[in-house]
């Protein structure tokens, strides 16, 4: 369980956020500079709420009242940026091992291997990123992410690097990959066609959670006109 009460003021943005999430993807969408990332920046602890608390499993990431404010490194939390952020100077293999120092190299070695082969791209193990498409790039920086064994995932953007078929093609195996994987997954993003990976929606406008619901619910009783234009029907 990920649970989210958080609260920061950045310039005109008056973030105020409450949300828990067990073992479901959550998608968070909102229109441009509603607060999306800025709730992931927070949860990562590059950036510390004015006030609030943040938990994960029962254990404390974040509270003001308690002066609790766990390192970045020690959150046990897998981030996918929108770039994926691979190393061009490294190879497959040793970009899925980033992250992973201080355990021995036969560890680190067999958990790169294992997530790049469950996610199709063991074969490119000695390939440099910049050779890669778009989505073997997002399959290696998600192998990466997931080799520390993370407790919770979050996605910010996960396809806005790709061209609209890789997109389709790349949405399809991560619907499924969540769905095994079980983990707390928070995506962020502004792409109506990414509500299919999500159990349920939380849409945030002006740093507040507006309303949250399945895509059938949000369907039903549209909170405000941007939930009613990104749950318009598509098919």
């Amino acid at each position: 369980m990920l649970e989210i009460a958080v609260a920061r003021r950045i310039g005109e943005l008056d973030l105020r956020i409450d949300l828990a999430l067990g073992r479901e993807t959550v998608l968070v969408a909102g229109p441009n500079g509603a607060g999306k990332s800025t709730l992931l920046r927070l949860l990562l602890g590059v950036l510390s709420p004015d006030a609030g608390r943040i938990a994960l499993d029962g254990e404390v990431l974040f509270d003001d009242v308690a002066r609790i404010d766990v390192a970045v490194e020690e959150r046990e939390l897998a981030y996918l940026p929108q770039d994926y952020a691979l190393f061009p100077h490294l190879d497959v293999m040793r970009n899925a091992m980033f992250g992973l120092a201080g355990l021995p190299r036969e560890e680190r070695l067999h958990r790169a291997t294992e997530w790049l082969e469950r996610l199709g791209v063991g074969n490119l193990s000695r390939r440099f990123p910049p050779g890669l498409s778009g989505g073997e790039r997002q399959r290696v920086a998600l192998a990466r992410a997931l080799a520390r064994n993370p407790r919770a995932l979050l996605l910010d953007e996960p396809f806005a690097s790709l061209d609209p078929v890789a997109r389709r093609e790349l949405r399809v195996s991560l619907r499924g990959w969540l769905r095994s994987w079980r983990l707390p997954a928070l995506i962020v993003s502004h792409d109506p066609a990414d509500a299919v990976l999500a159990d349920r929606i939380a849409v945030v406008e002006k740093g507040r959670v507006v309303q949250q619901g399945t895509l059938d619910e949000l369907r039903q009783s549209a909170a405000s006109s941007f939930v009613s234009g990104f749950v318009v029907r598509r098919d």
